[in-house]
């Protein structure tokens, strides 16, 4: 194990410091911004050399350290904004993040002394700033406050969910692989005959299609605003559709289309006609199978379900149409915010019989467990696999 992965493995679980920071990081990757764990470890010593406690010393330490390039910048800024606030406390010492070639550092109209140390401010450092924020990752959703919530918005307004990859029939030109013998000739040519360098290609990769059905009845009410937006964040990127589903089925991937994920709630929200009602999963999967899974939308597919399980109607039809979606799909996931509750079993009807035909069964409950979830559709969360002991 290398000494940065022992780091972030020894740091994961505290409560402050390290893990505050690790966290940050964690959200970037969510972001979309490739935060190896050597470009962490640089992010961790650059830190130590500077001040934690300064809001700007952390800024310009992950901007040098964890951003790879310039697609990068812009979403460290979003992310660093929802993490750690989009202003510091009036009072405490601000770097002056606009101006990379400036660090002018104010402290009630102080001018710092030439020549002199370091000087420790009294006040909440950035690290623990960014507690409250790793904590919030943690926290269920359904217990937060109003501030709370508007926090969480932001996090996964910066949010981007990578869909799993696939090799297709297409072939790009590549440096490894097999030779091209259309393009070697072509160079041949070219050249007049002289001697040139093979011409090689490899498989094209595509994304998968992700579809997302979202369960919007009574039951799912507190992680309804939370999944939906994990849902646009998905929506941004790679082919996806996204229904809801209660006590209807209701397209609304135009509605997710919106890049402001405000305005795209606001048009969701007057699309979808059966918030907060009862739940017919069995009829509403049949209804999806029947109108659009089956004719290709589900065919090779990555098929998320969030939902509590609660099944108003028979389950051996939930039963039936999810041994038909798996027979369709790449692979079916199952997302539910109540798996994270102690002594949870998925002893309801329709959970019990859903389960059997489902890839992944993970939770859904809070910022963490929709990372993960992330993870798992990109197809890198082995450990969040469904066991056989819940598959029984």
């Amino acid at each position: 194990m290398t000494e940065s992965r022992r780091r972030e493995a020894e740091t994961r679980d505290a409560p402050g410091g390290d893990a505050a920071l690790l966290g940050f990081a964690r959200a970037l990757r969510a972001a979309g911004v490739d935060a190896s764990a050597e470009r962490v470890h640089a992010y961790l010593r650059a830190v130590d050399q500077l001040r934690p406690g300064m809001r700007g010393d952390v800024y310009w330490a992950g901007r040098l350290t964890l951003c790879g390039g310039r697609d990068d910048l812009e979403r460290y800024e979003r992310v660093f904004a929802a993490y750690f606030g989009s202003a510091e406390p009036a009072g405490h010492a601000v770097a002056a993040a606009a101006r990379p070639r400036l660090r002018l550092l104010t402290r009630e109209g102080a001018v710092p002394r030439p020549g002199a140390g370091p000087e420790r401010h009294p006040g909440p450092p950035a690290a623990t700033l960014a507690s409250s924020t790793e904590v919030l990752r943690h926290r269920d959703v359904g217990g937060l406050d109003a501030a709370e919530r508007e926090q969480l918005r932001r996090l996964l307004a910066a949010f981007t969910l990578r869909g799993e990859t696939r090799r297709s029939a297409r072939r790009r030109p590549a440096r490894r692989g097999q030779v091209d013998p259309h393009r070697t000739v072509r160079e041949l040519l070219r050249r007049g005959g002289e001697p040139a360098r093979l011409r090689r290609n490899a498989r094209a990769e595509r994304p998968r299609r992700l579809v997302l059905l979202v369960d919007v009845s009574g039951s799912m009410t507190p992680y309804a605003d939370a999944l939906l937006r994990f849902a646009h964040a998905a929506a941004r990127g790679a082919p996806t559709e996204v229904f809801t589903i209660g006590t209807r089925l209701t397209r609304v991937t135009r509605e997710l289309s919106h890049r402001d994920p405000d305005l795209a709630m606001a048009a969701l929200a007057a699309a979808v006609p059966d918030w907060r009602g009862g739940t017919r999963l069995g009829e509403l999967l049949r209804e999806f199978l029947d109108r659009w899974g089956q004719r290709g939308m589900a065919r090779g597919a990555v098929v998320v379900i969030l939902s509590d399980g609660w099944e108003r109607g028979d389950p051996e039809l939930l039963g039936t149409q999810m041994r038909r979606l798996h027979r369709l799909t790449h692979r079916v996931i199952w997302a539910n915010p109540r798996k994270a509750r102690p002594g949870y079993a998925p002893l309801a009807a329709g959970m019990a019989a859903a389960l059997p035909s489902v890839d992944a069964f993970v939770e859904g409950h809070s910022l963490a467990a929709l990372e993960r979830l992330a993870a798992v559709v990109r197809g890198d969360g082995a450990a969040d696999l469904v066991e056989g002991a819940d598959r029984a």
